[in-house]
């Protein structure tokens, strides 16, 4: 994939990414970063721009552990349903095979009753 070269500036800082991502998904992240900064930076006017910086970093990072534990937990349950239902399927496939006897005693037992 190609290598972009994107120019963004967050908290008045510019910087430049190299990434695979689309341009406007990197200047997204830094507007949105830059608003977050910002938002601390009002909230608390002691706070040095590289405070408030860790703390959007800190929030962040938190944010995207959440995350993955919610996925990790999405799809452990996605593989609990699908043995689940391997499971379902596997039990079916014994009932059918059972009515399937069942029918073929049935049949039997009726052509020995004709039979009589």
């Amino acid at each position: 994939m190609n290598k972009n070269r994107v120019s963004v500036k967050i908290a008045g800082a510019s910087y430049t990414i190299v990434t695979e991502d689309e341009p406007e998904y990197v200047e997204a992240l830094a507007e949105e970063i830059s608003a977050d900064i910002k938002s601390i930076c009002n909230s608390n006017s002691s706070l040095s721009m590289t405070q408030a910086a860790v703390l959007v970093a800190l929030d962040n990072a938190d944010s995207c552990k959440k995350a993955t534990a919610s996925a990790d937990n999405l799809r452990a349950q996605i593989k609990d349903y699908l043995e689940d239902s391997a499971r379902a399927r596997m039990e079916v496939d014994v009932a059918r095979r059972e009515v399937d006897r069942l029918n073929r005693e049935i049949l039997q037992l009726r052509d020995r009753l004709a039979g009589k």
